[in-house]
């Protein structure tokens, strides 16, 4: 495989946004298992726009969301024979991987904020506040995620999908092969349970 190639411009329309989406993108996973450098040409186009807009929602930085980007989509290269219909939805899958990385990206920054504002105050130097903003965001994009894994399967798959991959409620319910009444349900109920792992009050 040649080097991921830049991002591509966002489409006007929303790719895969048919109930067929979610086979489509599974049958070009299985190619890009096979090494098809052409079916990883059409994963990439088809899905670039969803996962780059998820890891921003996250980083909050295009340098660092255009550099994770590439990397899940390099683990998508080097893993996809790991993806099991069975167990979850193409688009949910390829989401999952995104937003893991952008966490670790985020963990990784945490770290390195850490490290920075130690070697400060053993070498007297007076503490910068440029970094305080970008710092909380990150800290609170890390509760988001361990609130989301105490999201059942099912929840976490349709809430991840509305609102870091910014679909409609109908279009997670075609994604989905689901009834729109039972994607809106999954949606709510996810949304309330994630509510409650945070800690917000209505």
């Amino acid at each position: 495989m040649d080097g991921v190639r830049p991002l591509p411009d966002r489409p006007g329309g929303r790719a895969g946004a048919d109930s067929g989406a979610r086979t489509a993108l599974a049958e070009i996973l299985r190619g890009v298992a096979k090494g098809d450098d052409a079916a990883f040409a059409r994963l990439y186009d088809e899905t670039a726009p969803r996962v780059y807009g998820l890891v921003l929602r996250v980083l909050r930085d295009p340098a660092q969301a255009e550099e994770v980007t590439q990397e899940v989509y390099l683990e998508v290269w080097r893993t996809a024979a790991r993806f099991d219909p069975a167990r979850g939805s193409a688009p949910g899958w390829l989401m999952t991987i995104a937003h893991r990385r952008a966490v670790d990206r985020v963990r990784s920054s945490h770290a390195e904020v850490l490290r920075d504002r130690a070697y400060e105050a053993r070498t007297h130097l007076a503490e910068a506040d440029t970094t305080a903003e970008q710092a909380t965001g990150r800290l609170e994009a890390r509760r988001v995620h361990v609130a989301l894994a105490a999201l059942t399967e099912h929840q976490r798959e349709a809430v991840t999908l509305a609102y870091l991959g910014g679909y409609t409620h109908r279009e997670v319910a075609g994604l989905l092969e689901l009834p729109l009444g039972t994607a809106k349900t999954r949606i709510r109920d996810g949304l309330i349970r994630l509510r409650d792992q945070l800690g917000v009050t209505s």
